[in-house]
C-alpha cells in the first residue's frame, strides 16, 4: 500500500486534475454523416473509437444523395462516409473536401433475398423461373446498390421477362423493408442486412457471384469543416485500421481490392 504526506496528496489531486483538462482539451468532438446502409456496422465503429480514443463523434443516418446536396449547402459534417465513390469524389472536386483523405471504406455485397424460408434455393432459378408476382431493387438513379441490381437483371438476361415486376425503394434500406414485409416476394438486397456473423438471419438467399456486377465501393472523405478537427481525422484512421477493418468485415462488408 502506498502512503502519501498530505503535500504530496495536494500534489497528486492537482497533477490529476491537470492531466483531467489537459485531456479534455485534447479530446475533439465530429459530426459524422452516414450512408444508411453502414449504419450498424459505424454505429460499432463510433463505439470502439470513443472507448480508445477519448473523443466523441456524433453520428448521422441518411441517403448518400441527400448528404450529398446538404454538404454542398454548408452543412455542418466533418467527414462523409459514402455509399458510393461518386458523390465524394464530386466534392474533392468541388473543393469541399480534402483530397487526400479520401479512401474505399468498404465493399458491398448483393444477394437476392426472401422472407419465405423456401423461396430461393441458392441459385438465380427462382428468377428464371418468373414464378413470383414482385422482385424489389433499390432505384438505380438514387442508389449504388440499385445500380448493381440493375447489373444483376441484365447480365442474367431477364431485363424484359422482369421488368414489370420490379419495385423500387428510394434506397437499399427500404428495399429490404419491401422484402421483410412481404410486399415484394423477393429482393436484391444487401448482404450486410441479412448476414449477422456469417449466419442467414431469416428467409431464404442466394449470394450473388461478383462477376455479375461491378465493386459497390463505398468511399470515404474529410470534409473542410473537420480539416482541423481531431476527432474527424482520428475517427477516419481508425476505420481503415485493421481493427476497423475486422469490424466492417463482421457486419458483412468486403474490405480491400477484389
Amino acid at each position: 500500500m502506498v502512503v502519501f504526506n498530505n503535500w504530496q496528496f495536494i500534489g497528486l489531486v492537482l497533477l490529476t486534475g491537470l492531466s483531467f483538462v489537459r485531456s479534455s482539451i485534447d479530446a475533439d468532438e465530429a459530426t459524422i454523416a452516414v450512408a444508411s446502409n453502414f449504419s450498424a456496422a459505424a454505429q460499432q465503429l463510433a463505439a470502439d473509437f470513443e472507448n480508445k480514443s477519448g473523443h466523441k463523434v456524433n453520428l448521422v443516418f441518411g441517403s448518400s444523395g441527400r448528404f450529398y446536396a446538404q454538404i454542398s449547402n454548408a452543412a455542418p459534417f466533418d467527414v462523409f462516409l459514402s455509399a458510393d465513390q461518386q458523390k465524394p469524389l464530386a466534392l474533392v472536386e468541388n473543393e469541399l473536401a480534402i483530397k487526400d483523405s479520401l479512401f474505399t471504406y468498404a465493399r458491398g455485397a448483393l444477394v437476392l433475398w426472401s422472407a419465405d424460408s423456401e423461396k430461393v434455393n441458392n441459385s438465380a432459378d427462382v428468377l428464371r423461373s418468373n414464378s413470383f408476382n414482385k422482385i424489389a431493387i433499390a432505384n438505380p438513379r438514387l442508389a449504388p446498390y440499385g445500380i448493381a441490381a440493375n447489373e444483376v437483371i441484365e447480365r442474367l438476361g431477364l431485363s424484359n421477362d422482369l421488368s414489370k415486376k420490379m419495385v423500387l425503394g428510394e434506397n437499399i434500406v427500404q428495399t429490404y423493408q419491401f422484402v421483410a414485409t412481404e410486399n415484394a416476394e423477393l429482393g436484391l438486397v444487401a448482404y450486410s442486412q441479412v448476414f449477422f456473423t456469417g449466419q442467414l438471419s431469416a428467409g431464404s438467399v442466394w449470394i450473388v457471384p461478383e462477376e455479375l456486377y461491378d465493386p459497390i465501393r463505398q468511399d470515404a472523405v474529410l470534409l473542410n469543416r473537420g480539416q482541423s478537427n481531431k476527432a474527424a481525422s482520428a475517427f477516419l484512421e481508425f476505420v481503415k485500421s485493421p481493427e476497423g477493418e475486422t469490424t466492417i468485415q463482421s457486419f458483412g462488408y468486403r474490405t480491400g481490392e477484389p
